[in-house]
C-alpha cells in the first residue's frame, strides 16, 4: 500500500483545527468548564476528533507497514514495536483513546477535572504524534524546469 499524500494532509488539517479550536475555546479553570455544558461540548467534541483523526492515521501507516491491529489502541502500539513511533508518543496516544472512549461511548461518567488536563497537557502529544506523522509526507512533486 502506498501512502497517499492528499489523505494524510487532510487529516493533518484536521488534526490542527481541532488542536486550534481546543486551544481557542479552553478556559482558564475547570470550575469555567464545569459552570458551561456549551464550553463542555466544544472542548470534548473536538478532543475527539483530534484523537480520532489520530487514529485513522495511525491505522492507516500500520496497515500501509502490513500490520493489521485489531484495535485503535494496537495501532499505535504495532507502530512503536516496529521502531516507526516513539514509544512515549505511543503509550500518550493509548491513554488518548482511552479518553476518547469515555467521551464517545459514555462509558463513565466524563471527568471535567481529566478533560481539563487533556485540553492543556494531553495537546501536546497529539502534537508530537502530528509532527511525527507530518514527516512521513513524501515531498511534493516538483515539475520539471525548463521552458514550455
Amino acid at each position: 500500500m502506498i501512502l497517499n499524500r492528499d489523505v494524510l494532509i487532510a487529516k493533518l488539517v484536521q488534526l490542527q483545527d481541532a488542536i486550534d479550536r481546543v486551544q481557542a475555546k479552553r478556559p482558564d479553570t475547570v470550575d469555567q468548564l464545569l459552570a458551561d455544558r456549551d464550553l463542555q461540548d466544544i472542548i470534548a467534541k473536538n478532543l475527539e476528533r483530534a484523537v480520532q483523526v489520530s487514529i485513522d492515521i495511525a491505522t492507516h501507516l500500520a496497515t500501509m507497514n502490513g500490520m493489521a491491529p485489531p484495535t485503535a489502541s494496537d495501532a499505535f502500539r504495532a507502530l512503536a514495536e516496529a521502531g516507526h513511533l516513539d514509544r512515549e508518543v505511543a503509550s500518550a496516544m493509548v491513554r488518548a483513546v482511552g479518553f476518547r472512549n469515555v467521551s464517545v461511548h459514555d462509558y463513565v461518567e466524563v471527568d471535567w477535572g481529566i478533560v481539563m488536563r487533556i485540553a492543556v497537557a494531553g495537546l501536546d502529544d497529539l502534537k508530537a504524534f502530528g509532527r511525527w506523522a507530518k514527516d512521513l509526507l513524501p515531498p511534493a512533486a516538483t515539475p520539471p524546469s525548463g521552458r514550455r
